[in-house]
C-alpha cells in the first residue's frame, strides 16, 4: 500500500528543522550534487532525515525512501555516503523514470555544530549565507548574494536565502485568501489591516492594525519580501504603497482598475515617489488570464509573487559555471 508523503514538498531543510518541537541532536542531510541529463530536481536539492522521519524530495519519488534508509545508516555508523542512482548506478533495481543519472551525498550532522547554528540564524535573522560540506566538515558563513554553487567531486557549496515573506495590506476576501495560500506554501505571511479586528484571522499570523506606512517601517522589508496592496480606495492606500515602493522589497503590487492607474501614479508622485520607484509597481496586480473572484485574484497574485521570486533568485546566482558535471560517478553501497 502506498503512503502519502506529506513532508515531500518541503524544499528548505531549515523549515523542517524548525518545524519540530526541538532541533534533533543528530540528523542526516542528503544533497543532490550531480545530475547527468534531465531530472525533476536541480543540483542543490536536499532532504532532511531523522531516525523516524524524512522531508523533501530529490527525484520525484523514485529514490527518496532508499535515500532515507541510507541516511539512517549514516546516522548509525557516522560515515557519509556518496550514492549513485540511474545511469552508472550499482543498484539496477532502482530505476529513474527520467532516464538520467544522479549523485547524492548523504552526511551525518550534529545540531551542536557551529555551521548549524549559523544556518538557523540565517533563517531567523533573514540573512543570506553560503553552506558547504565534504560530508564530514560543514562550513556556513553569512555572505552577500552571488555565491558560486556547485560540486567539485569532494565538496559542494550552496546558497541559502532568507525565506520568502509576503506582506498583504487589506482585509477583504482576496486578501484573506492570499494570506491562506501563502501560509499553505509556508511563506512568512504578514497581514496589515488598518482598523481591523483585534484578533488576526488565523492563529499565529503576524498582524498589524495600524497605518500601513508605519507598519512597513516596523517590518523593514528586505530584498526577499513581497508587498501586495489589496485594500480599496482607502485614504492611506497611496501612503502605504509609496512606503512599499521606497522599500527594498523585490515585489510591490496593487489591486485596482487599469483605467484608474494613471490617477494613482499621480498621487504616488505627490507622495514623493520617483520614476525609478514607480517603474517597480505591478498594477493591476497578479498574472493575466485569471478572473476577478477573490480566490482567483489571490491565486494570480501568489503565482506572480512566486514567479518574481524565482526570477530574482536566478538573477542573484553567480554567472559561474556549475562544477556538477565534473563530479565522479562513484557510488557507495552498504
Amino acid at each position: 500500500m502506498s503512503r502519502w508523503r506529506l513532508a515531500a514538498p518541503i524544499d528548505d531543510i531549515r523549515e523542517a528543522l524548525l518545524g519540530r518541537p526541538a532541533v534533533p541532536a543528530d540528523f542526516a542531510i542528503a544533497t543532490l550534487v550531480e545530475v547527468d541529463g534531465s531530472a525533476p530536481r536541480d543540483v542543490g536539492a536536499q532532504m532532511l532525515i531523522t531516525p523516524e522521519e524524512h522531508w523533501g524530495f530529490l527525484s520525484g519519488g523514485c529514490i527518496e525512501d532508499d535515500v532515507a534508509r541510507h541516511g539512517r545508516a549514516v546516522l548509525a555508523d557516522g560515515a557519509p555516503r556518496l550514492l549513485r542512482y540511474g545511469e552508472g548506478s550499482p543498484w539496477i533495481d532502482i530505476r529513474l523514470a527520467c532516464g538520467s543519472g544522479i549523485t547524492v551525498l548523504v552526511e551525518p550532522v550534529a545540531a551542536e555544530e557551529p555551521a548549524v547554528a549559523t544556518l538557523l540564524a540565517g533563517w531567523h535573522e533573514r540573512r543570506p549565507l553560503a553552506w558547504s560540506s565534504d560530508g564530514r566538515e560543514r562550513r556556513a558563513a553569512f555572505a552577500s548574494e552571488g555565491v558560486v554553487e556547485g560540486w567539485d567531486g569532494t565538496r559542494y557549496t550552496r546558497a541559502f536565502a532568507p525565506p520568502l515573506r509576503l506582506v498583504v495590506i487589506g482585509e477583504d476576501g482576496a486578501a484573506l485568501t492570499t494570506i491562506a495560500l501563502a501560509r499553505e506554501l509556508d511563506w512568512q505571511a504578514v497581514l496589515i489591516a488598518p482598523g481591523g479586528p483585534e484578533a488576526p484571522p488565523f492563529p499565529g499570523l503576524a498582524y498589524h492594525r495600524g497605518d500601513p506606512a508605519d507598519a512597513l517601517a516596523v517590518l523593514a522589508p528586505d530584498p526577499w519580501t513581497a508587498i501586495a496592496v489589496l485594500s480599496h480606495d482607502r485614504e492611506d492606500d497611496e501612503r502605504g504603497l509609496a512606503a512599499a515602493l521606497r522599500s527594498a522589497a523585490f515585489y510591490v503590487g496593487a489591486i485596482g482598475a487599469r483605467v484608474r492607474l494613471e490617477g494613482r501614479i499621480a498621487r504616488l508622485r505627490g507622495h514623493g515617489v520617483g520614476e525609478a520607484e514607480l517603474a517597480r509597481l505591478r498594477a493591476p496586480i497578479g498574472l493575466n488570464g485569471f478572473g476577478k473572484a477573490p480566490r482567483e485574484v489571490a491565486l494570480s497574485l501568489v503565482a506572480e509573487v512566486a514567479q518574481a521570486f524565482q526570477a530574482r533568485a536566478a538573477a542573484a546566482r553567480s554567472a559561474g559555471v556549475s562544477m556538477s558535471s565534473s563530479a565522479p560517478r562513484s557510488a557507495v553501497s552498504r
